[in-house]
């Protein structure tokens, strides 16, 4: 079982900072934003430990601290509380309030972890088996918006992945969604209504089972304020509208770290295949340059010399497949591997054009590349 670790407190900065700290540990890290809502989670989820916040509107720490001690569930939840008040009564009085250590603000990271560490036992991810997934594996995203063209703009642009949309025109009903049933992404538009989308996150972040889930925004493009107070509040991205398919599905594979590289890299008959699809975007030549030196290095490790790059299914070479290529082959060459190109007469011409492709060895099929490289 994950560690629960509860944060109360008003300051929303502190709130990432602490989700930050704790993302390489096997926990799942809960968010109060007052003392009223951090009772009522701590209640619901009783958690391992919570960080609480001394000065807050609504209901202070002290009081909150006092009410837990009064709860017979949670009065001996170990908490450690947070302060900007470096006043010697005021440390004093924390010690005297019966908390199991506490911290001054503005601290570090590596601090809190060193703090937390003391109290509950936590085990860095790295030791906790997960299956990754990858791109052709079925996963559900959720999107909380109330217009039925960007649905529809969504649907549209994964139509070609086994990918489950779901749809919620209300954040109560997002998260009533998400509450019963197991969502991996959350698409929210940034202008729903009364702050729809800030509120959907603060309410996901409050629950054990939805903590986790990573939110993306959906914004126009030119509404950079609300793309960066979305960020600053925990949205792990945006994606801008009208939506771009390619943007769309390269965004939730790096949000969710899907695997791709199947996609792009085979082993077949002794040589390492790169195969680029049809159409280039930036996403793609994040998605090869990511996985291509550990490809290169498995290659030459189990004894392979060649790398045939496939441009077959490529509409058109423009300069950014040309650069992709160039650091493909760089890359390949620093590991002595003899490399061909397949592509059509008129792919051939087009990376013609550009100087630095003047000595590669062109052929019109793999099995004609690997009789070049024999």
């Amino acid at each position: 079982m994950s560690i629960k670790i509860l944060t109360i407190d008003d300051s929303k900065t502190i709130r990432l900072i602490v989700a930050k700290a704790f993302k390489p540990f096997d926990c799942v890290v809960l968010e109060a934003e007052n003392g009223v809502v951090g009772l009522a989670a701590a209640s619901r989820e009783k958690p391992d430990l919570i960080l609480l916040d001394y000065t807050m509107p609504v209901m202070d720490g002290f009081e909150v601290l006092a009410r837990l001690r009064s709860d017979p569930d949670l009065k001996s939840t170990p908490v450690i509380m947070l302060t900007a008040e470096a006043g010697r009564d005021t440390v004093i009085r924390i010690a005297q309030l019966g908390v199991r250590d506490y911290l001054i603000k503005p601290f570090k990271g590596e601090l809190l972890i060193e703090r937390v560490g003391r109290v509950v036992d936590l085990k860095p991810k790295a030791a906790v088996e997960k299956k990754h997934k990858r791109f052709d594996d079925p996963i559900t995203i959720l999107v909380a918006d109330d217009k039925p063209a960007i649905l529809a703009q969504v649907c549209s642009g994964l139509a070609d992945t086994p990918w489950k949309v779901i749809s919620a025109d209300q954040p109560g009903k997002a998260l009533d969604y998400c509450m019963g049933n197991e969502v991996d992404l959350v698409l929210a538009s940034l202008t729903l209504t009364n702050d729809g989308a800030f509120m959907l996150l603060q309410s996901l972040r409050g629950y054990a089972n939805t903590a986790s889930v990573p939110l993306l925004g959906l914004s126009v493009r030119t509404a950079t304020a609300d793309q960066t107070r979305a960020q600053q509040a925990g949205f792990v991205g945006i994606i801008t509208k009208p939506i771009e398919p390619a943007e769309l599905k390269a965004k939730i594979c790096r949000t969710l770290g899907l695997e791709t590289s199947y996609k792009y890299f085979q082993q077949r008959d002794g040589a390492l295949a790169i195969t680029l699809p049809k159409e280039f975007h930036p996403g793609l030549a994040h998605e090869v340059s990511t996985n291509l030196e550990s490809q290169l290095i498995s290659t030459v490790d189990a004894g392979g010399d060649k790398l045939i790059i496939d441009l077959q299914s490529v509409e058109s070479a423009t300069l950014p497949v040309i650069e992709l290529i160039i650091s493909v082959i760089q890359a390949a060459s620093k590991l002595s591997l003899r490399f061909a190109v397949v592509g059509t007469e008129a792919t051939k011409n087009q990376c013609r054009s550009f100087q630095e492709t003047e000595t590669w060895p062109f052929a019109g099929s793999f099995e004609q590349a690997l009789a070049l490289l024999k």
